[in-house]
């Protein structure tokens, strides 16, 4: 076989090839044959480096398979989903890095989540939560924590640590669809990105 993407991740080759594991999907773009699917992890075979994000190039040579190992489209793939992949070391120079993809594992459905803009007025790097104001209004904060799940990006996409927030940051959090009648209110995040 010319690429590696017949292969479930336990058997594919290990020469040229990244693996990750539990990455979160964060974007998906299409434009005719090809998706571009974003995704970012903390568990990685042969990158270097992690936690990361990266750009995969899904094409007709890239293998997609659900949770039940089905083969499915990659019009399939959706922001939130958990999946496993193994991808080319070969990757461009940009932010976030881009590079092809071989195999892709749906492993978990994304969670239904809603999505919160405000800026951080606490970082709590003991309980894990940040403190985010919607408005000038005081009671428009909400709670978000933060679980060994939930990514941080910077503006231009890069993991971050929760240490790396700052109050005063402004911030896109999508979170989950509950919250506690506390106040304020707490949800879990999903993800929190940076924004300016």
């Amino acid at each position: 076989m010319d690429t590696f993407g017949n292969f479930p991740p336990s058997q594919t080759p290990n020469r040229n090839v990244i693996r990750v594991f539990s990455a979160v999907i964060q974007e998906v773009s299409r434009d005719r044959n090809t998706t571009l699917v974003t995704i970012s992890y903390n568990n990685c075979i042969g990158c270097g480096r992690t936690p990361g994000t990266v750009r995969l190039v899904v094409n007709q040579d890239t293998t997609i398979l659900d949770e039940r190992g089905r083969n499915i489209r990659a019009s399939e793939l959706e922001r939130g989903m958990t999946v496993d992949a193994n991808y080319s070391t070969v990757m461009t120079r940009s932010i976030p890095p881009q590079a092809q993809a071989f195999f892709i594992r749906v492993t978990r459905r994304g969670n239904r989540t809603e999505t919160t803009i405000g800026r951080i007025i606490e970082v709590n790097t003991r309980n894990d939560f940040i403190l985010v104001l919607r408005n000038q209004n005081p009671s428009s904060a909400i709670r978000f924590n933060i679980s060994p799940e939930t990514v941080i990006l910077d503006p231009l996409g890069r993991r971050i640590r929760l240490s790396s927030l700052s109050a005063g940051f402004r911030v896109r959090v999508e979170h989950a669809t509950f919250m506690t009648a506390s106040i304020p209110p707490q949800t879990t995040a999903f993800t929190v990105r940076i924004i300016r």
